[in-house]
């Protein structure tokens, strides 16, 4: 099959001739329709974050189910799958108190390195999907079945950034009716928390970024103000726009410890900072510590905390219902080929997403 290589950081990704093997008892193979290109994705091209062998990025993908393995039951060939980069045992502690997302069996991550070979030598399946490539393996725990008439590019995003972002303001924060929230950053992760806090309900949606383009996209997803903080300090324009109270949540989208004090220093006594931005390696985060007198809270969030078989086919019925804005956020459509071009369009700063098209459903 065709995959887009990773072999060095701050070095494109190259095209090239990956071998997939079959499906052993428990997993799926799916053909790949269409792929996100993630800012997470970008974290391991920068060298951000380091992988110690080469792979085939991509972990937000929708295909149709080539084939299974033995003694899969939960879908057949032929049916529309979402890719879901955090598989399940169902048996671990976390699994057992309802928490998926934090699914402690590595046995699940073991397989990453033993589906893909290139010239003979393993290649490591990136989040146990790698989607940057014509065909996926994973275990049977790491699909969402999805109705045949949700398209593709849409379901695709569901598998990360929007699950990710909803997900942050419903299940994470559990933003509750006519609160009054912060979201700095407002890339891919940043507008579907903003989607989310407008489903929930909240009053006032306070947009933060440093690109006019972004701002503008979070005025069409629902904020209800926004500030550039390359004009403006964020905190006291939150403070101004919030009477000096400050709001009752606000997220970190960007991955960047100085925007996660930025949310921290803009919620008011009682008030919640969610870290949803992936931050570098080695990373800190300093907050002042008599605020926690103030009862005040930072929190992290994976996956949206979502329990992802039940959730996601939540997120679709409320796009096809109408409720959820997943078209506007498929800013680019491109082949394979053109996933360094992804790349350096996410770098501007100027697209919500840029889908890779792999192939027809």
């Amino acid at each position: 099959m065709k995959a887009a290589v990773f072999q060095e950081a701050n070095k494109p990704l190259t095209i090239e001739d990956v071998e997939v093997r079959d499906p052993v008892p428990g997993e799926v193979m799916v053909r790949t329709v269409c792929s996100g290109v993630c800012h997470s994705d970008l974290h391991f091209v920068d060298g951000s974050w380091a992988l110690p062998m080469a792979a085939v990025l991509g972990h937000e993908a929708a295909g149709v189910v080539e084939r299974v393995g033995d003694g899969v039951t939960y879908v057949e060939a032929g049916d529309h799958v979402i890719m879901s980069f955090k598989p399940f045992c169902g048996g671990c502690y976390y699994c057992l108190r309802g928490t998926p997302q934090l699914c402690s069996d590595q046995s699940l991550n073991l397989s990453m390195v033993s589906r893909l070979k290139w010239k003979g030598n393993p290649v490591l399946q990136f989040a146990n999907v790698g989607s940057f490539s014509e065909f996926m393996v994973t275990t049977e725990s790491g699909v969402v079945k999805i109705p045949k008439e949700m398209p593709m590019a849409e379901a695709a995003l569901i598998g990360c950034g929007v699950m990710t972002g909803v997900g942050a303001a419903l299940y994470t924060a559990q933003v509750p009716g006519g609160s009054i929230v912060a979201v700095v950053g407002c890339g891919g992760i940043g507008l579907n928390v903003i989607q989310g806090c407008e489903i929930a309900g909240a009053s006032q949606i306070i947009a933060v970024d440093v690109v006019p383009e972004k701002l503008d996209m979070a005025t069409r997803f629902g904020a209800t103000h926004t500030i550039n903080a390359k004009e403006t300090n964020p905190v006291e324009a939150v403070l101004e726009l919030t009477g000096g109270q400050g709001t009752e949540y606000a997220f970190e989208a960007i991955g960047n410890v100085d925007a996660a004090r930025q949310v921290f220093d803009m919620v008011r006594p009682g008030g919640t900072a969610v870290i949803v931005g992936m931050m570098p390696m080695g990373s800190e985060i300093s907050v002042p510590g008599p605020a926690f007198l103030q009862e005040k809270k930072m929190i992290g969030c994976m996956y949206g905390s979502a329990r992802f078989r039940e959730h996601m086919p939540k997120l679709v019925d409320m796009f096809l219902q109408g409720r959820l804005n997943l078209s506007s956020l498929v800013s680019e459509r491109m082949p394979l080929a053109d996933v360094n071009n992804a790349f350096e369009l996410m770098k501007t700063g100027k697209v919500a997403r840029s889908v890779l098209e792999i192939s027809s459903v």
